[in-house]
């Protein structure tokens, strides 16, 4: 059975950094997006950054945008997103999720749906980040 695993997640200052990863057992589609969601005390879960094998990355938070930076070693189904000047905002519970991506090659070819937290079908069981100010 498919299984994620998450590691990484801690506590820091504002201004730090962290590294969390995720590893995918158990799947063993080519083709597939993976990404990492995360979910603040309160809110809805939203998305933080998804990569498509065929493609690279094909999304990223607005709120993250030259901060955080996902990378993805497919032959080992291991996401990494690496998050630096941290904000107390992004503190969360962050949760990786991968699922069959079987497009044509470029991220223009995959649908709007694969960035949406509903196509993905496996999910780890999350890593908490706090950020202190």
């Amino acid at each position: 059975r498919v299984q994620l695993v998450e590691n990484g997640g801690g506590s820091v200052q504002a201004g730090g950094s962290l590294r969390i990863t995720c590893v995918a057992s158990g799947f063993t589609h080519i083709r597939y997006c993976m990404g990492w969601f995360r979910q603040a005390p309160g809110k809805e879960r939203e998305g933080v950054a998804i990569i498509y094998t065929g493609g690279g990355v094909m999304y990223y938070a607005d709120s993250v945008k030259g901060r955080f930076t996902v990378s993805l070693e497919n032959a080992t189904y291991t996401l990494t997103l690496q998050m630096n000047s941290l904000k107390p905002d992004d503190t969360a519970m962050y949760y990786c999720a991968i699922e069959v991506c079987a497009y044509g090659d470029g991220v223009e070819n995959v649908p709007v749906v694969a960035r949406e937290q509903d196509y993905f079908g496996y999910w780890g069981q999350g890593t908490q980040v706090t950020v202190s100010s």
